[in-house]
C-alpha cells in the first residue's frame, strides 16, 4: 500500500509542475481550442493537456516503480500509449478525421493484444459454462479498448469533467483490482494509483473555470488506458468481471449507449455531433458549470458504490443488482430527456400503470 501511496503522490506533484510548460507548448504549437457553436469556452483556450498526465505517469513508472512491473508489460504498454499520445497531439493541433482517429486507436490496440498479451480469451457465463473465444478474441479485445475509449472521449465536453469521472472510474477499479480480483498481482493497481495521481495534479489547472483541457491527448488517453486496464481482469472473463468495470464507467457508456440510441431514432448519422449529452442535458434544465460537473461526479459516484456491491454478491444478488440499476438508469435518463424529452417509454408505462391501479381501486 505505501508504494501505491508513493505512485500516486510522485505522479501527482509531477503533472503539477508540467502542466504549465505544457500549456506554454500548446500555445506555440497552435494547438487550440477556438470559441465555436459546440464550444462552451469563450476565448481561445490551449488543449493537449493530456501530454502532462502521459509524461507524469511515465516518469514514474519508468523511474520510480520500474522494479514493480514486468519489463515487457512496461514497453510494450508503453509503445501503445505513445501511439494514442501522437494521434491526439496531430489531431489537437491539425483536427483529423474520426476514421483518421480510429486508426491511431486501434493501431494501439493491436499493439496492447499482440505484443502486451492483454486481451479477451475465454468468457464464463451463467448457464451457458465456459466460451472458448478462439479468433473471436481479437475483435471483442478491439471493440472493447474502442468502445471505451471513445466513450471517455465523449463526454470531455466541460471543465474538469472527465478528468473527475476518470478519477472516480480509476480509484474504484484499483480497489476491485487490488482487494477482490487480484489476477496479476499488484502491479496494475499501482499503475492505476499512478495514472489517479496525475489526474489530480491536472485537476487543479482544468477544473472550471479551466486554464488548459485534455484536448483529444488526454481523452484518448485516459480513455485507451482505461480499458487496457479492466482488460487486465478480462483475460478469462466472467459474468462479474465484465459488469464491474462496465457498471464503473456507467457515466461515459451510458452517455455513449443513449447518445447512439439518440441519432438512430432521429435519423440522424451516428458520428453525427449534438449538444444532447448528458452535461447538455443538466445544463439546460437550469444547473451550472460547476453544479453540472459535481452532479455528474456523484453519478459516478453512485455507480462505483453499485460496483463495489458486486464481489459480495452471490449470482442471483449480482443479476438482481444489474437489473435494479438498469431500471433507475433508465428512469433517470427518461426524467432528463436523453435520449428526446418526448420519448419516456418507462415513465409513461408507470403512469399508465398507476392509472389502471387507481380505476381498480375507485
Amino acid at each position: 500500500m505505501s508504494i501505491i501511496i508513493a505512485s500516486l503522490l510522485a505522479a501527482g506533484v509531477l503533472a503539477f509542475i508540467l502542466t504549465p510548460l505544457v500549456r506554454n507548448l500548446a500555445f506555440k504549437l497552435g494547438a487550440v481550442d477556438k470559441p465555436n457553436a459546440r464550444r462552451v469556452n469563450k476565448v481561445p483556450m490551449p488543449t493537449m493537456g493530456g501530454l502532462a498526465i502521459f509524461v507524469a505517469f511515465n516518469l514514474v513508472n519508468f523511474f520510480i516503480m520500474r522494479q514493480q512491473y514486468p519489463p515487457q508489460q512496461l514497453w510494450t504498454l508503453f509503445a501503445a500509449e505513445l501511439t494514442i499520445i501522437i494521434t491526439g497531439i496531430i489531431d489537437d493541433i491539425y483536427e483529423l478525421t474520426p476514421k483518421q482517429k480510429l486508426c491511431g486507436i486501434t493501431l494501439a490496440a493491436l499493439i496492447v493484444y499482440f505484443f502486451s498479451g492483454i486481451r479477451m480469451t475465454t468468457l464464463t457465463l451463467p448457464f451457458l459454462g465456459t466460451i472458448n473465444l478462439g479468433w473471436f478474441s481479437l475483435p471483442v479485445t478491439l471493440i472493447w479498448i474502442l468502445a471505451i475509449t471513445n466513450a471517455v472521449n465523449l463526454i470531455d465536453g466541460l471543465d474538469g469533467l472527465a478528468v473527475g469521472v476518470a478519477i472516480i472510474a480509476l480509484i474504484t477499479s484499483g480497489i476491485t483490482s487490488y482487494l477482490f480480483l487480484n489476477v496479476t498481482g499488484t502491479y496494475v493497481a499501482i499503475m492505476m494509483f499512478t495514472l489517479v495521481g496525475s489526474l489530480l495534479g491536472f485537476l487543479p489547472y482544468n477544473f472550471h473555470p479551466a486554464k488548459i483541457y485534455l484536448g483529444d491527448t488526454g481523452a484518448l488517453f485516459i480513455g485507451f488506458m482505461i480499458s487496457v486496464f479492466s482488460l487486465y481482469g478480462l483475460k478469462n472473463a466472467t459474468f462479474i468481471t465484465i459488469v464491474i468495470p462496465v457498471i464503473i464507467l456507467g457515466v461515459p457508456i451510458t452517455d455513449t449507449v443513449y447518445a447512439i440510441l439518440r441519432r438512430v431514432l432521429n435519423k440522424k448519422p451516428i458520428s453525427q455531433a449534438d449538444k444532447h449529452h448528458l452535461h447538455h442535458r443538466l445544463m439546460e434544465i437550469g444547473l451550472s458549470h460547476t453544479q453540472t460537473v459535481l452532479v455528474i461526479y456523484g453519478i459516478s459516484l453512485i455507480f462505483s458504490c453499485i460496483a463495489l456491491l458486486y464481489p459480495f454478491s452471490n449470482l442471483l444478488g449480482s443479476i438482481l443488482l444489474t437489473i435494479a440499476t438498469l431500471f433507475g438508469l433508465e428512469l433517470f435518463v427518461e426524467s432528463i430527456g436523453l435520449v428526446g424529452t418526448q420519448r419516456r417509454p418507462l415513465i409513461n408505462w408507470i403512469g399508465r400503470l398507476f392509472k389502471i391501479k387507481n380505476k381498480k381501486d375507485k
